[in-house]
């Protein structure tokens, strides 16, 4: 029978971990309920225990957001923050988890509320997480807030996930085709040399450029690598600095396919953190400078840099991004759409739910044309490779006859 491992809280407040033997995770749901359990989690598998991380490093969005979704769990239970964060501490299996949730209920027992306990953490938790902490204290609601703040954050980590998934097959590809032609060039070319030495300029054109290329890479490969190697540092150190980065964002803004899908890639991160933070009361012009910093592309963050000031001067949000040239009818419409109805938030997170569905198919179709040209390509020089290996042995039987 399949085994499940839970966290809950029992009747007395003390956390409970374990393993259930059920049917089916509803059935365990019920059977833990019925024992008078409040589930935390519940996964498939029986290993019960918590990993444990490298310690000596700050909690990772993933803890972070297990952390968010227990706490919501416990609040809503009825626990008092103070409470709630002790049972957090109980369960918590990471060492720096531990510490920081520590330093916050040490700081909510001194008489500061969360949102004051995670000021001075902006690197571990981000200011949008803070403001939207605030906002539920300011509303008496923080459980709920909670729980949308961990909508947004399994939201952001699904999109991300998508995104890095997907390059996954294509970099290993490309990978492999690379290595492929080094090999072909570097090891099996060579093989055939001596069957052609002594044919000189008689050799057909192809045949004597694939084995110059061939002994090239097996006389300088060191240098090859030495020439990469030093590229590569040099990106690096080029794209450390303001200028090279935005000289890359802009770059990439550019291309084709990859283009488009940045460019709405980006946009939906900044529409849901403002739709999300204005719909928990947060003001328009905090909500957009906390949404310009979720934005990685330098050219779009620059061009919503302009929106603060202009939005502080009375200008409206639409006209101040139209006036940009940067945005698209789409952005700059459905935000006057949202400016004129009241309901900018709402159409804030309309305008990233249809971008995030634009991002995902237009990574399943840019995969559909790359993944096959890469083949085509390695196909393609790994026949030229075959083919002029070929012309070659049959200029050698044609000078033995």
């Amino acid at each position: 029978m399949p085994q499940f491992s839970y966290k809950a809280i029992g009747r007395d407040g003390k956390s409970r971990e374990g393993v259930i033997e059920a049917a089916g995770l509803e059935l365990a749901s019920r059977e833990l309920r019925a024992q008078g359990l409040t589930l935390l989690k519940l996964d498939a598998g029986g290993s019960g225990a918590t990993s444990k991380q490298a310690s000596g490093r700050a909690p990772g969005r993933q803890e972070i957001l297990s952390m968010t979704s227990e706490l919501a769990v416990l609040l809503r239970a009825g626990l008092p923050l103070d409470r709630a964060l002790k049972v957090l501490i109980d369960m918590a299996g990471e060492p720096a988890m531990n510490q920081l949730l520590g330093e916050l209920l040490s700081a909510v027992k001194g008489g500061r509320s969360l949102s004051q306990a995670l000021q001075g953490r902006e690197q571990v938790f981000g200011t949008f997480y803070i403001s939207m902490v605030r906002s539920g204290e300011a509303s008496g609601q923080l459980s709920e807030v909670l729980d949308r703040l961990v909508a947004y954050l399994e939201n952001a980590k699904a999109n991300r996930d998508s995104v890095i998934s997907a390059l996954i097959y294509p970099a290993i590809l490309l990978v492999v085709s690379v290595l492929s032609i080094v090999v072909m060039l570097g090891f099996v070319v060579p093989q055939f040399e001596t069957l052609f030495e002594d044919m000189g300029e008689a050799l057909p054109p192809l045949t004597s450029l694939v084995i110059s290329s061939a002994d090239f890479i097996k006389r300088w490969w060191w240098l090859l690598g030495l020439v990469a190697l030093g590229l590569g540092l040099y990106l690096r150190s080029r794209l450390g600095t303001d200028a090279g980065r935005e000289s890359l964002d802009r770059r990439l803004l550019k291309l084709p396919v990859a283009g488009g899908i940045i460019f709405e890639f980006e946009v939906s991160k900044f529409a849901r953190t403002v739709g999300t933070l204005l719909g928990n009361g947060v003001s328009l012009l905090k909500a957009i400078s906390i949404a310009i910093d979720t934005v990685d592309n330098r050219v779009i963050r620059d061009s919503l840099e302009v929106l603060p000031p202009a939005v502080k001067a009375g200008k409206r949000m639409s006209v101040a991004l139209e006036e940009t040239g940067m945005f698209t009818p789409m952005v700059v419409q459905m935000t006057r759409v949202g400016e004129e109805s009241g309901s900018l938030d709402q159409m804030m997170l309309e305008l990233a739910k249809v971008f995030e569905e634009h991002v995902q198919s237009g990574i399943k179709r840019g995969l559909t044309l790359l993944e096959p040209v890469l083949i085509l390509g390695m196909g393609f020089i790994i026949a030229v490779i075959i083919i002029a290996i070929l012309m070659g042995i049959l200029s050698v039987n044609d000078l033995a006859v």
